[in-house]
């Protein structure tokens, strides 16, 4: 199924999300993959395990060919939104970002573990750049302290940090329709909801309000004078109970999606989606109070989820009906259009043949003997 015609125009809101820069160019010869034992992706490993623990317990679902990719991916990620939020004054962790990304494009990574890993990704897939620079760009958002005055200013801010993260696994896991990448990029979304309804009360701490500015007033709350004295009342949970029945909303209509992706990643997608609205239903039965206190999912609680993830995802079917795609996720969508058609890209990893599955699990195998008589000698 194609994507709705509407995709084709821009909105106003998105004028600002780059165009696609061409992609890593391909050099002759055998191309270069990610290495899930390399020393860049096990130091990638460990700095997602020290990280998002969701993130984690889903991706421990993923096959291997997409599981090293994403790893990668939320390394860079997680580095990104780090130097930006912790840049001193006089810091310019934007212009360094870009310029660590013009190195990766150009295949001349910077020497950093996540760049180099990064790069190999970007060659792999021929990864849209400006899926990246989306990104970024909603970094650069948090920097200026940007505010939100409507849930569609709230939804590009989203369509930013995590509908283009939804977009580029999309990208990674296979070959889909535009429809299937607008679903990705929706759940990110509705994760990005999740997220703020969960942290309030952290985000007013360190100076940051990403409620809707017009919900609150209509609630009867004042944001600035609110910000100056955060405190957690009926209004400001009638404000959240509704940023979660928004982010509900999202999820549903995300969900449809999980059945157009490989066989192979369905269960992780299906997971990470039903952790984190777990968050939100959690939230709930915690009387709201994302003020003076941070929801957390229980250990227990998401294993449980990871087996039903694992029985529902073979219930899930594609919708006989393509709903409309939220607005702010448009220009992301038709990125990647624009990308497939550039580079004629098909967004698929290239399954490798049986002789070189074999030769890869013999050299595997001939490596881990190896290890095993160093060690004992």
């Amino acid at each position: 199924m194609s994507m709705p015609e509407r995709v084709t125009n821009l909105p106003s809101h998105l004028s600002a999300v780059p165009t696609p820069a061409p992609t890593l160019p391909t050099a002759p010869g055998v191309l270069q993959e990610l290495d899930f034992d390399s020393h860049d992706l096990q130091a990638c490993v460990a700095m997602m395990q020290g990280g998002s623990k969701t993130f984690f317990a889903a991706s421990r679902l993923l096959p291997p060919r997409v599981r090293t990719a994403a790893i990668a991916l939320y390394a860079f990620c997680r580095v990104a939104d780090d130097l930006v939020d912790e840049a001193a004054p006089g810091d310019t962790p934007l212009l360094v970002l870009q310029a660590r990304l013009d190195a990766i494009y150009n295949g001349t990574p910077q020497d950093h573990v996540e760049d180099h890993a990064l790069s190999l990704l970007v060659q792999q897939y021929k990864l849209p750049r400006h899926l990246l620079d989306a990104l970024i760009e909603g970094f650069a958002w948090d920097a200026a302290g940007r505010t939100y005055d409507s849930i569609e200013d709230l939804h590009a801010y989203g369509a930013r940090v995590a509908g283009s993260v939804g977009a580029m696994m999309s990208w990674i896991m296979g070959p889909q329709s535009m429809d299937t990448l607008a679903r990705a990029c929706e759940l990110g979304v509705a994760m990005q909801l999740t997220n703020i309804a969960r942290d309030v009360g952290h985000d007013a701490s360190i100076g940051r309000l990403y409620l809707p500015r017009r919900w609150l007033v209509e609630a009867g709350v004042n944001p600035e004078t609110w910000m100056a004295a955060p405190v957690f009342t009926p209004a400001i949970a009638g404000v959240v109970a509704r940023l979660l029945e928004e982010a509900d909303r999202l999820y549903k209509q995300a969900h449809s999606g999980i059945a157009a992706l490989p066989p192979d990643c369905r269960a992780a997608i299906c997971a990470a989606s039903m952790i984190y609205a777990e968050i939100g239903h959690q939230l709930r039965r915690d009387g709201l109070d994302s003020v003076n206190k941070r929801t957390v999912v229980s250990t227990t609680r998401k294993l449980m989820l990871l087996a039903s993830a694992w029985t529902q995802v073979h219930w899930i079917r594609v919708s006989a009906h393509t709903p409309q795609p939220l607005e702010a996720i448009v220009g992301l969508v038709q990125g990647c259009r624009d990308a497939v058609q550039q580079t004629g890209n098909k967004a698929y990893f290239p399954n490798r043949a049986m002789p070189q599955r074999v030769a890869w699990m013999l050299d595997l195998l001939e490596r881990r003997e190896a290890e095993r008589l160093g060690r004992n000698a």
